[in-house]
């Protein structure tokens, strides 16, 4: 009889167990949250000149503060931007004039987008369009130009080293 009661206990821990490492395994993907972010959205639309690394389901944010996730990202076929729709948390709400940034947290860490409040007193509405936008800074292209200009200067003999004088008596 005490076996039984041992191996049941031993069962229900390890079922606690898998369902724990589920739930992390979810939440580290990115996932929607469990039971959360039933709140009611509304959907607007951002175009960027480059998304860098942005995927589905990042999160958008004002202050730092999570207001919604991008919803979808697609190629739009006319001015080949990508077109990003971005469903906020209705209990937020800003005004026509918001900008849009695709920001990295950390210098290695997942692509967000950030909002910053701008002051017009109209709202931004459900399928309106923020044209205030800033593309992802993208790393590599930054090296690139770096080091493009670095052997470049070396390569024209203009180096911005100081020649060293010796010192004056």
């Amino acid at each position: 009889m005490k076996k039984s009661v041992l191996e049941f206990w031993v069962g229900l821990f390890v079922l606690l167990g898998i369902f724990a490492i589920g739930f992390l395994a979810f939440r580290v993907a990115g996932g929607v949250s469990v039971g959360g972010g039933s709140g009611k959205t509304y959907t607007v639309y951002a175009d960027f000149t480059d998304i860098g690394g942005l995927k589905t389901n990042a999160p958008v944010k004002a202050a730092g503060v999570l207001v919604g996730r991008v919803g979808s990202i697609s190629l739009d076929p006319q001015t080949y931007q990508a077109k990003v729709s971005l469903n906020l948390n209705s209990q937020y709400q800003f005004s026509s004039d918001v900008s849009a940034q695709i920001l990295t947290s950390g210098l290695l860490g997942e692509q967000y987008i950030g909002l910053m409040q701008g002051g017009d007193m109209e709202n931004l509405e459900a399928g309106d369009t923020i044209t205030l936008t800033a593309s992802a800074l993208v790393l590599e292209n930054l090296i690139g130009k770096f080091m493009t200009n670095f052997t470049e200067q070396n390569a024209n003999g203009s180096s911005t080293e100081e020649p060293v004088q010796a010192p004056s008596e």
